[in-house]
């Protein structure tokens, strides 16, 4: 019995060791990014359970619950950096834990690179849109823009500085 042919250029397996010779492990000079995206999502994970208990407490829990619940209720608390901090942690947490998720299923399920190209790039622009339109909401909301609103942390109209020609 003779050896099958090789064609030129074609590729085939690595020669098995033999059972019972050491392990030698190969160096990687690449990144696992799928081992930083697993701890991402284990990381990410604990910190969003602590934001989002802490934000249903205070919101739900305390005061008179959800009743409580409006547009001054919000504006009374964004205007504190600490509740701004809040707020922008855990957007930016959940937009991030989910579109890892959701890339992980479009990995494990889109079967031609096209299909999978093309829908983790509409998963990037979205979480993107939001990520960004979200964050600019939490800085720039000023509810002390509307005279309608009377609030308490809102400077009088006749003390807020005016630019005059």
């Amino acid at each position: 019995m003779s050896a099958p042919e090789q064609t030129p250029g074609a590729r085939y397996a690595p020669a098995l060791e033999a059972p019972r010779s050491p392990y030698r492990r190969t160096r990687s000079t690449r990144t696992n990014w799928e081992l930083y995206g697993w701890l991402f999502m284990r990381m990410s994970g604990l910190a969003l359970i602590v934001l989002v208990f802490g934000h249903l407490f205070v919101n739900l829990m305390t005061g008179e619950g959800i009743h409580q619940v409006d547009w001054g209720f919000v504006a009374g608390k964004w205007a504190s950096p600490f509740w701004q901090t809040w707020d922008l942690l855990m957007l930016w947490l959940a937009m991030l834990h989910g579109a890892n998720g959701v890339r992980t299923v479009i990995n494990d399920y889109a079967e031609r690179d096209g299909t999978r190209f093309w829908l983790k790039m509409a998963l990037y622009l979205a979480t993107l849109v939001v990520i960004v339109v979200g964050t600019l909401v939490i800085f720039t909301f000023d509810p002390c823009s509307s005279p309608a609103h009377d609030f308490s942390f809102c400077a009088p109209a006749d003390e807020v500085p005016t630019v005059s020609d």
